[in-house]
């Protein structure tokens, strides 16, 4: 049995009941509608579940093919099969043009209206899959999904979305593992360019000669090894977003061919005498000082201001201490997840390390910790015996605040025991912390 709502418009109430019965047989759910003004009223109200509209091409009150246009206007997921007593050729190509699945004479036999509706219910649905899941990228790139609400975090957030709706290239300075990715796939995703291709490239990733090609592609033979014509990534991004990722290491050649794509929209493959047009909106991003490398001529300072039109400064994980925990305690629900493991939070020694420790990979080496405290860990809480080695070795100002707080913690732990008569169990139940956790500080602080 087949299942999904179909819309039926067509004047002729015999036929549309007849038909309709015949689709209903085959499990569909069909709404009747004798003209244009009830079906658009209809499909107002089932919009969001009709997969399939049946409509006959005449209507007293509009005409099939431009009826078209409104219908697909409410319901642009839905495919339209048009139906008419005298088909016409250029009613037909018209009507394709204007986005109907098909154009079918009535009297044909039932079977060949099933075939076509099932193959556009199926159409239709697969229309809906892709949407939902575009819906869901989208979410996941967001400015609404960046974790943190530090002041800098929230300065550079709305710096980004003034310049995200405009079409002028943007500039994100920040030190590596800061998330210049994810604010560029932000930026694309609140665009009107979000529905096209986002892509990006790290200019230090590849050999000078390879980049090249990657970025502008290459005619066959230009080269030896070149057996066919390739694309590069400008008219891969067609239409849509190119994030140039580290492009303070873009050789100074290849500079003078990224001004002139800037400036032109168009360029010149690998062994073409031909350009090639683009619409490519260009983000670029660097954990250089471009100013200065301009001022002492390691990078085009005619390049450095078309792309600075717009400069968006990414804060490093040190800038937006407060963020620490939000995004820890994130990274430790993902990876507990991804390893199945029960994990209810972190003990304040290892809140204490983080908040202290020099994030000098920035939120990446955050993320990077948390996965290997959440694959060490053995209890509920993580601990800092979880922590690489390098947390141990705090500066001497923050040493000393560590020994204050652990001369109180050694305090409540001993206040604690006294008060539950030495059960361990309780006690570390009454303190917060795990049981292996109690017996490893009541050894470390010799209690």
């Amino acid at each position: 049995m087949r299942e999904g709502t179909l819309l039926f418009i067509d004047d002729e109430a015999s036929l549309r009941q007849v038909l309709s019965r015949v689709l209903e047989l085959e499990g569909y759910a069909v709404w009747q509608a004798p003209d244009a003004r009830r079906g658009l009223e209809l499909l107002q109200q089932l919009a969001a579940d009709v997969l399939v509209i049946l409509c006959d091409v005449k209507l007293p009150d509009a005409h099939g093919v431009e009826l078209l246009t409104r219908l697909k206007a409410i319901a642009p997921l839905a495919e339209v099969i048009l139906l008419t007593a005298y088909g016409t050729v250029p009613d037909g190509v018209r009507a394709m043009k204007l986005g109907a699945f098909d154009y079918l004479t009535k009297g044909d036999s039932d079977d060949q209206l099933l075939v076509v509706v099932e193959r556009a219910v199926e159409k239709s649905r697969l229309q809906r899959r892709v949407a939902d899941l575009e819906k869901q990228v989208g979410a996941q790139h967001s400015f609404g999904s960046m974790i943190g609400n530090s002041p800098a975090l929230r300065q550079a957030k709305a710096l980004a979305e003034r310049v995200a709706p405009t079409e002028a290239a943007v500039l994100l300075e920040g030190p590596t593992g800061s998330g210049k990715e994810l604010f560029a796939q932000a930026i694309h995703q609140a665009s009107s360019r979000h529905i096209k291709p986002f892509v990006a490239v790290n200019c230090s990733a590849f050999p000078k000669d390879l980049l090249e090609s990657e970025l502008f592609g290459y005619r066959k033979g230009a080269f030896t090894g070149a057996l066919t014509d390739k694309k590069g990534l400008f008219e891969e991004a067609h239409g849509g977003t190119l994030f140039l990722d580290e492009i303070g290491e873009l050789d100074i050649n290849l500079q003078a061919k990224l001004l002139r794509v800037l400036e032109s929209q168009e360029f010149n493959k690998l062994g073409d005498t031909k350009p090639t047009k683009v619409n490519v909106r260009l983000i670029a991003a660097t954990n250089r000082n471009l100013r200065q490398e301009a001022d002492h001529g390691h990078f085009r300072a005619d390049l450095f201001y078309r792309l600075s039109v717009f400069v968006v400064p990414v804060p490093s994980l040190n800038a937006r201490r407060d963020d620490i925990e939000t995004l820890a305690r994130h990274f430790l629900q993902l990876y507990a997840a991804k390893l199945g493991k029960r994990l209810r939070g972190m003990d304040p020694d290892f809140l204490h390390q983080l908040r202290h420790y020099d994030w000098r990979g920035n939120v990446r080496e955050l993320k990077n910790v948390l996965e290997r405290a959440v694959i060490l860990a053995d209890e509920e809480l993580l601990t800092s015996d979880t922590l690489p080695p390098e947390f141990q070795q705090l500066p001497a100002a923050e040493a000393e605040n560590s020994r204050s707080l652990r001369a109180m913690e050694k305090r409540q732990i001993r206040l604690v025991l006294q008060e539950t008569a030495g059960n361990k169990t309780e006690a570390a139940r009454q303190l917060g912390i795990g049981l292996k956790t109690l017996y490893r500080k009541i050894q470390e602080y010799g209690l």
